[in-house]
């Protein structure tokens, strides 16, 4: 079975900056595209970011774009979203996702695996 565990979530200022990382056990994770989406409340769940499987494709939402930046290390299993200038709309559940397949992660957005999410709130 397939887990991911998200965490470097928190309470921050406007401006700040914060690394989540999402570690991954129970797969493949080199063969993996994986990704991010966030969840403000009231609000639809939204794709921020994936990154290919060999790490050489990323793809950015443009709401973010210039401030947030996806990697990964394969040798050890774990993604990470690096969020620079961050901004009180930036407020969220942020979830890792993980699929073989970078078309239904970034097109359809509906990856096989999630994490629990980790809370970012940005105040200002």
């Amino acid at each position: 079975q397939v887990q991911l565990v998200e965490s470097g979530g928190g309470l921050v200022q406007a401006g700040d900056s914060l690394r989540l990382s999402c570690a991954v056990s129970g797969g493949t994770f080199s063969s993996y595209t994986m990704g991010w989406f966030r969840q403000a409340p009231g609000k639809e769940r939204e794709f921020v970011a994936a990154i290919m499987s060999s790490g050489g494709g990323r793809n950015i939402a443009d709401s973010v774009k210039g401030r947030f930046t996806i990697s990964r290390d394969n040798a050890k299993n774990t993604v990470y979203l690096q969020m620079n200038s961050l901004r009180p709309e930036d407020t969220a559940v942020y979830y890792c996702a993980g699929d073989r397949n970078y078309r239904v992660m970034v097109v359809n957005t509906t990856p096989a695996y999630w994490g629990q999410g980790t809370q970012v709130t940005v105040s200002s």
